[in-house]
């Protein structure tokens, strides 16, 4: 009889039957509250109707056309509707599956755009599983463990990360800039430099959010020494910070490069990069494709979100229930001194958690996060160590929802940490 591999563990104990808005119910038809949202994916809550129906409807019609073989009308018109929220000038999309499949789609494009190899990611960043995004991944050693050699031509430069190394913003920032110079001088080249890599906010490695100076920083040596810049929004896009994209909270910053996917189509297995036309056509013939990319229903699902983000005014709301949600968290920290940090930009949260001396306790954040689901809080952890506890609640979340997941959450840390 065959088995689902041994190694899926779930993250929490619920086996879900059917969800709804930003409730899951199990097969005993319990409740819970779904702070996960699918690692950011279910934007608009889960089964949000109007994307049902635009699916269904696309079923109905035409479940699949490879598009290197036939073109179809949801790709095209969704092209032409991410045309409205893309940045100026960025005006050319190549769509996939996964979020690691855009990343190494960037990467490719990005090498051969410039005639360079070399890449430099950051410390703590998450770009994906597969062979080439995990090369660029440092945000636990589970991705990387075990299945060397990697991808050659990646090097890493240390992200400003205030809170663990214990100094100001401006301080970790010029650090991390410095660290950024000298190795643009001696291992990494930067005449051998295609591209900078980064997260609008630390995704798995932590929830922390990239200080403006830094990504300004980035842009500033991009341009100076003809490297692409490369903004991973598979996390960050789609209004989950309060903007659109999360790095328009850095004023006048705009990549050369944006990779996005999650939130994209609510759950359906959709991904993308987008880049100028300029750009775009550097690409090699042959270089982009692939069997399932762009996939009808997929399309179809994505521009009912797009419609649902726009008309509900779901971004605003991501910076609304997100400031509330992260002074409700930043209000129960102050009685339980084993948090340490508590940051994040719109419905983005991280809780980390540090033992007496201020170091890394993933053992309290497993023990909290556990808690969490016996009360009916669905969370994540995230982190190097793993000691991040993370809160991402769909955009369609209301004050009302908010107040209640703050509720379980006093009552999780009360029961876990006394």
């Amino acid at each position: 009889m065959a088995q689902l591999s041994p190694l899926l563990k779930q993250a929490t104990p619920v086996q879900a039957a059917r969800g709804e808005g930003v409730y899951l119910y199990d097969t005993d038809d319990r409740r819970f509250l779904d702070f996960t949202a699918g690692i950011g994916v279910t934007s608009t809550g889960h089964c949000h109707p109007a994307v049902v129906q635009a699916a269904q409807e696309q079923v109905a019609t035409l479940i699949h056309g490879q598009y290197t073989t036939v073109m179809h009308q949801p790709l095209l018109r969704l092209v032409e509707r991410m045309g409205e929220v893309l940045p100026d000038g960025i005006d050319s999309v190549f769509f996939t599956n996964s979020g690691s499949e855009a990343v190494e789609a960037s990467v490719r494009l990005a090498r051969q755009a410039t005639d360079r190899q070399l890449v430099v990611a950051f410390d703590g960043g998450f770009h994906g599983r597969t062979m080439g995004a995990a090369a660029l991944t440092t945000s636990g050693a589970k991705i990387r463990a075990g299945i060397g050699p990697m991808m050659g031509g990646v090097a890493f430069s240390p992200f400003p990360y205030a809170y663990r190394y214990g100094w100001s913003e401006e301080q970790a920032v010029a650090f991390a800039l410095s660290e950024l110079d000298r190795q643009l001088a001696s291992t990494a080249p930067a005449a051998d430099v295609a591209a900078f890599i980064v997260e609008p906010v630390l995704g798995e490695g932590g929830y922390v959010p990239t200080p403006a100076a830094f990504l300004q920083g980035l842009r500033e040596r991009a341009d100076r020494h003809g490297i692409l810049l490369i903004a991973d929004e598979v996390q960050t896009g789609y209004g989950r910070t309060g903007k659109f994209w999360g790095h328009q909270h850095t004023e006048g910053f705009v990549p050369d490069i944006i990779v996005t996917a999650k939130g994209l189509a609510s759950g359906f297995p959709l991904s993308a990069i987008a880049a100028p036309k300029a750009i775009m056509e550097k690409a090699w013939p042959g270089s982009q494709g692939g069997t399932y990319g762009g996939n009808a229903v997929a399309c179809a699902a994505a521009l009912a979100t797009l419609e649902v983000v726009q008309k509900e005014n779901l971004v605003e709301n991501a910076r609304v229930q997100g400031e509330k949600l992260i002074a409700g968290v930043r209000e129960s920290a102050q009685h339980h001194p084993v948090i340490g940090d508590v940051r994040g930009r719109g419905l983005m949260v991280g809780i980390e958690f540090v033992d007496a001396e201020g170091k890394p306790d993933g053992a309290t954040a497993a023990k909290v996060h556990a808690a969490a689901a016996a009360q009916g809080l669905l969370l994540l952890t995230c982190g190097v160590y793993g000691n991040v506890v993370r809160m991402i609640p769909p955009l369609v979340v209301t004050a009302e929802q908010i107040d209640e997941g703050l509720a379980l959450w006093a009552k999780t840390l009360d029961d876990a940490l006394g």
